[in-house]
């Protein structure tokens, strides 16, 4: 029986954990900071609802076989508190953040040989304490690794597509659709601006930024991504909110460094201009502080 526990129940972490407690043969711990009695999940086929182990102290949880991480890439250092009481020496930690630093940023906390990095699709909103809506289909990519090809299997009973392949692609695929999300952020209003023209000649700006500096980083993506993420912005429910959207309407930090600023700092590495990315990060920066002026 894989016991595995899962740190940060926020909407994906929640989803997660719900979706894994499905299957009898795991045995589920939630890391949280507040304890709950059960997760229920609004998914595209109807609802399921589980009761993992929460525990809300690292001296409450043991050592585990899988340790996943679901926190904001903000919050890497509240996460690694938990990791000396979950991990055994061979224990290895998946990290399901935004961007494509993973590995990095928890390399200060675990050995490099036990990161697992992930990249993670899964349109999701917390609805309520304990409650989650999973939006549609959702996948996970780890790369081809021994650990990797172990992790698949966890998600047999899920409604998740798990495989192994290019992590560096994956990721930096995945960022070019998360890097315009800052536009709704910055606006105040959900996915469905995009169909307004100015903004998806905008939103195509970004994303050849993000697509120019993932391909110098050794990502294998097309000119077709561009498009790709407008129309899967214009398909996407108009009321949809991307999390940078989310947590800037409650009042909460948000995954600025760790998604256009990550734009930003690898151009500035290989001598890419990222102006768009750039302007985002300043105005969502200066967003979320604008208590101090």
């Amino acid at each position: 029986m894989p016991t595995i526990a899962i740190v940060g129940p926020g909407a994906i972490g929640g989803i997660l954990a719900a979706w894994l407690a499905q299957d009898p043969d795991n045995e589920v711990t939630v890391c949280a900071r507040t304890a709950f009695d059960r997760l229920e999940v609004e998914t595209p086929d109807g609802s399921i609802v589980a009761s993992p182990r929460v525990v809300t102290a690292p001296a409450e949880a043991a050592p585990v076989d899988w340790v996943l991480v679901a926190t904001k890439a903000y919050d890497t250092e509240g996460a690694a508190r938990w990791l000396s009481r979950l991990r055994r020496a061979n224990t290895p930690v998946v990290v399901l953040q935004n961007g494509v630093e993973h590995v990095e940023r928890f390399a200060p906390y675990v050995p490099r040989e036990s990161i697992v990095p992930a990249v993670i699709d899964c349109p999701a909103e917390r609805t309520a304490p304990g409650r989650m809506r999973q939006r549609g289909a959702s996948w996970i990519v780890v790369p081809d690794s021994a650990q990797g090809r172990a992790f698949v299997p966890l998600f047999a009973r899920t409604n998740f597509e798990v495989s192994t392949g290019d992590f560096a692609t994956r990721a930096w695929g995945k960022l070019c659709i998360n890097a315009p999300g800052a536009i709704s952020a910055i606006l105040l209003k959900p996915t469905g601006v995009i169909r307004l023209e100015p903004i998806a000649e905008l939103t195509r700006g970004m994303v050849r930024e993000c697509l120019a500096v993932g391909r110098a980083e050794g990502a294998a993506l097309d000119d077709d991504v561009v498009e790709r993420v407008v129309e899967g912005a214009r398909r996407a429910p108009v009321d949809s909110i991307n999390s940078l959207l989310a947590d800037r309407l409650a009042g909460r930090a948000m995954e600025i460094d760790a998604r256009n600023g990550a734009v930003v700092r690898f151009g500035k590495k290989h001598g890419i201009p990222t102006p768009l990315n750039e302007m985002a990060v300043a105005l969502l920066f200066a967003a979320q502080d604008a208590g101090a002026y």
